[in-house]
């Protein structure tokens, strides 16, 4: 199935009717819109939905006088009705229930048809208040949020209605809902209307508009029939629903040509990052008009003269990188937009040096329970990944200073692997080798030396450890192996020797470097997966191999006494640090990707996922013996670093909840259905309970088709929900490398059938598309298929 469209056309003004509460009067409101539409565009039409209705079927909204009687002209549809005149969830039990997927497709398909028959006006009518559920549980301000319908909102006239208006509308504001007016019954008891108007015109422009309320019910039908008639009739064609109607058609121009303008704006405003401007054109900027879950609603390019054509304005785009990776729990969460307004609500932002909150401390506990390493105990906060890398370079770099007694304008060095890459700052990008990224940075001064590794690729539905051409002699040649398990079987590999060439080539390696009189202060890495370095999946053994040399080879990064190796929380040799801002908290499938290498860091930097996309956020976790090497009766001895917005609240009460989320998650299973056998193939191996646990959201069957498509494809990976695929390139692997664009532009295109497509990033002759640890079997099953078609 398609993924949930959102509702916009050109000519097709829709608005979604809320109201505060039950029984605040949202069909008779609705009912004089529909009316007064009619009316007035009497060339168009107007039509009322009700996606879902409960009570007796001759009592639905859609065959009720409000409708029928009063509002001739107006075409009418219920979409569900349940006889049970209860909250729908209540209702619907015991009866077919469609998905919420389900019912939102249909709601776009009677809009899409509506908009196919010309211009005109859908007034959808939600049941009950905001927050009642809908058919499966799920509360309406949650269920219809993807279709990103304007709002009108029906305020509660009665004793208590200001509190439960209010509150209604922050609820939709939380939501990402644009409210665009307000209408209320006129009450001279209560006089809700003037509060109300005074309140949202003073604190959000939004206008409050109050008609009469209806005259009271007859007693005979005929009676009450002639006055609703007359009060329909009066109301319709006041000044004031007039008016409210004309502000909610200029709304709705005002949002089509704003959508349509940003493009052009943004390229003669906006400076992007990563980003060669001479090659850009407001054609090729893509314009977001919202996001949920995984994917953006990205505008349509015009392909001409789309005034009278039924063509929608916006299509899903599924988020294929992840927001720069940082998508974890779907945009528009819910529980991390509530989390990140309860701290700002509570704490805006507090100063951080010798005070304490609750959220992070709360943050503090997880990560170090959740990373089960026994070393760190000491959590550092600052802002980003690259800053987050600098505090821990100012860290290993200090001890191993201290350790080795160096002076402190020695030249230190870092140990780490070609194409590793960790942030954009002058430090962390010091800590990469010479690159296209750093060529042209003045201050750019690589300060180390860079490892090559064999990478690990699917190729013609084989697993391959590839050894690079240079490093044969030392290393061998490619291995083979049946299953991705086998590879990350790390016990077995030793116990058959594998490591031992690696530790070998690694030795004499640093033994060359130090001979020639170079310092290292610490061995940094990413686990598992070079992100930006070329999204290459390296063999984990390597790897743990390096720490291994690393940690017990102090003899030759200098002379000194070396701790208590009874103490395995200790460091050794040098301080060990896994950049895993990329690759960790679920990423690969696990809380840390350092499990993957059995072996535990000295210093772990995390960030992305730690808030689950919403907001900036980076800790470093770090051993209690590198922190007791800060103590001092010297101020100068700290750790001199920090940031305005350390630890800010928002930021770990969002981390909390984020990582709480994926914790439940990974207990309740929901990430079960990845790894099932007949979904995970050749990924791991079933039949063998002490293999490691492999497994991706995308499925083997995937991968070993695109494996095989050897004329393009050199080889691809699936792990945990990063999919990479890397293409044939004449032009030379690396960032320059253009190989990979045509299937960026395929899938960019997109299905044109069902009006979606992928929006996704390149590493030169690599493209990778990620998903987050909420997207569901479905959603791969479709992207897998236009991969397929894209590269067929």
């Amino acid at each position: 199935m398609a993924p949930v469209h959102p509702l916009l056309w050109r000519s097709l003004r829709i608005f979604q009717v809320y109201g505060a509460n039950t029984d605040v009067g949202k069909t008779v409101f609705t009912t004089i819109l529909c009316r007064a539409a009619n009316d007035i565009w009497k060339k168009e039409q107007t039509t009322f939905l009700k996606p879902v209705s409960t009570g007796p079927e001759d009592e639905a909204d859609d065959r009720c006088y409000h409708i029928e009687r009063h509002a001739p002209g107006v075409d009418r549809r219920t979409l569900l009705q349940y006889d049970l005149a209860i909250s729908p969830h209540a209702a619907a039990k015991g009866k077919p229930v469609p998905s919420d997927k389900e019912l939102l497709s249909r709601i776009y398909q009677f809009a899409s048809r509506k908009a196919a028959h010309g211009p005109g006006w859908l007034f959808i009518e939600t049941a009950g208040g905001v927050h009642s559920p809908g058919p499966l549980g799920t509360t309406q301000v949650d269920l219809y949020t993807t279709l990103r319908c304007p709002v009108v909102l029906i305020a509660d006239s009665k004793l208590g209605g200001i509190s439960l208006t209010i509150s209604a509308f922050e609820s939709l504001k939380l939501r990402g809902y644009d409210v665009e007016s307000i209408l209320v019954f006129q009450d001279s008891e209560y006089d809700n209307e003037q509060y109300l108007k005074d309140y949202f015109t003073a604190h959000h422009g939004i206008p409050v508009v109050s008609l009469p309320k209806p005259p009271p019910k007859a007693n005979d039908r005929d009676t009450d029939t002639k006055r609703m008639s007359q009060y329909y009739r009066d109301e319709s064609q006041s000044t004031a629903t007039r008016n409210v109607l004309e502000h909610l058609n200029r709304k709705h121009q005002a949002r089509i040509e704003r959508l349509e303008s940003m493009p052009a704006d943004a390229y003669r405003q906006i400076w992007y990052p990563f980003t060669q401007h001479k090659l850009i054109s407001p054609e090729s900027i893509v314009a977001i008009d919202s996001a949920r879950g995984d994917f953006f609603q990205t505008l349509v390019p015009k392909t001409g003269n789309t005034i009278d054509k039924p063509e929608p304005v916006l299509q899903p785009s599924f988020d294929g990188s992840a927001s720069w990776w940082t998508q974890g729990l779907g945009h528009g969460n819910p529980s991390l937009t509530i989390a990140a307004a309860y701290a700002a609500g509570r704490y805006g932002h507090v100063m951080f040096p010798g005070a304490i909150h609750e959220p992070a401390l709360a943050l503090t506990e997880t990560l170090l329970e959740g990373m089960k390493n026994p070393r760190l105990t000491r959590v550092f906060y600052s802002d980003n990944g690259s800053t987050g890398v600098e505090v821990a370079l100012k860290m290993a770099l200090r001890v191993a200073r201290l350790r080795y007694g160096w002076d402190a304008n020695s030249d230190i060095g870092i140990i780490g692997l070609k194409g590793g890459y960790h942030g954009d700052t002058i430090g962390a990008m010091d800590c990469a080798e010479p690159s296209t990224y750093n060529e042209n940075i003045e201050w750019y001064n690589g300060r180390g030396i860079w490892f090559d590794y064999p990478s690990v690729k699917c190729v013609r539905g084989q697993w391959v450890v590839g050894i690079p051409e240079e490093l044969r002699a030392d290393l061998g040649n490619d291995q083979i192996f049946k299953n991705l398990s086998d590879v990350f079987d790390i016990d077995s590999r030793e116990s058959r020797s594998e490591h031992t060439a690696y530790e070998n080539y690694i030795e004499r390696r640093l033994s060359h470097h130090i001979g020639n009189g170079r310092k290292f202060g610490a061995l940094l890495m990413e686990p598992v997966v070079i992100g930006a370095g070329g999204m290459e999946l390296v063999d984990p053994l390597f790897q743990r191999a390096l720490v291994n040399v690393v940690r017990r080879s102090a003899n030759l990064f200098g002379s000194c006494s070396e701790p208590d190796t009874l103490d395995s929380t200790c460091w050794t040799g040098l301080p060990v640090i896994f950049d895993e801002v990329f690759t960790g908290l679920y990423r690969l499938g696990r809380f840390s990707a350092s499990s993957f290498l059995k072996s535990e860091a000295d210093i772990s930097v995390h960030a992305k996922l730690l808030t689950g996309g919403l907001v900036p956020l980076s800790t470093t976790l770090a051993s209690e013996s590198i922190f007791k090497a800060f103590e001092s009766d010297d101020k100068a001895d700290a750790l001199l670093h920090g940031h305005s917005y350390t630890a800010h609240a928002i930021g770990c009460q969002v981390a909390l909840e984020s990582v709480r989320q994926m914790q439940t998650m990974e207990r309740r299973g929901e990430w079960d259905w990845a790894k099932d056998g007949d979904w995970s193939g050749s990924l791991s191996s079933a039949s063998n309970s002490t293999k490691p646990e492999i497994w991706s959201i995308w499925p083997w069957d995937l991968s070993n088709w695109i494996s095989n498509q050897t004329q393009l494809v050199a080889g691809t990976w699936a792990l945990g929900s990063i999919l990479a695929i890397h293409m044939k390139a004449a032009d030379g692997l690396g960032y320059k490398s253009t190989a990979a664009l045509k299937l960026q532009r395929a899938l960019l295109d997109g299905d044109k059938d069902e009006m979606w497509n992928i929006h996704s990033r390149v590493l030169g002759n690599v493209l990778y598309i990620m998903g987050s640890q909420k997207t569901t079997k479905d959603d791969i099953s479709g992207i897998g298929s236009q991969i397929r078609r894209a590269l067929a």
